[in-house]
């Protein structure tokens, strides 16, 4: 079984607290559609990547500008919430591994679906 450090279980706890802050306690109503998909800290706690998806791919740069402007909101009310002596700095990164995941799946389809055409026909 893998023993998890200090970094990840702050990380992991980072994560379900700010998904409720993003759900409950946002300004913009917009907010609440941010998917969070992991939280990264730094070993030292001094900053954490935030990384998000949003259903349209499109808005992600958008997502990433207000979620900026609300990091130190976000960073103030973890504070409060979770006792720790600093919490880390937060950097918010639109996560696009599901999209290289979809990507990468229609390609392998693709690949396969040619192979038995040439079967078929060879």
């Amino acid at each position: 079984m893998k023993e998890f450090n200090r970094a990840d279980r702050v990380g992991a706890q980072m994560q379900r607290e700010l998904a409720l802050l993003l759900r409950d306690e946002a300004k913009d109503p917009r907010l609440s559609e941010v998917t969070l998909q992991e939280v990264r800290v730094t070993r030292d706690l001094s900053h954490a990547k935030v990384y998000f998806t949003v259903l349209d791919k499109d808005e992600a740069p958008w997502f990433t500008e207000i979620l900026g402007h609300a990091a130190g909101f976000l960073r103030r009310r973890l504070g409060q919430i979770m006792k720790l002596r600093t919490i880390p700095e937060l950097h918010f990164v639109y996560d696009k591994s599901i999209e290289e995941g979809q990507r990468l799946s229609a390609l392998i389809e693709k690949a396969v679906a040619s192979d038995h055409r040439e079967e078929e026909d060879g």
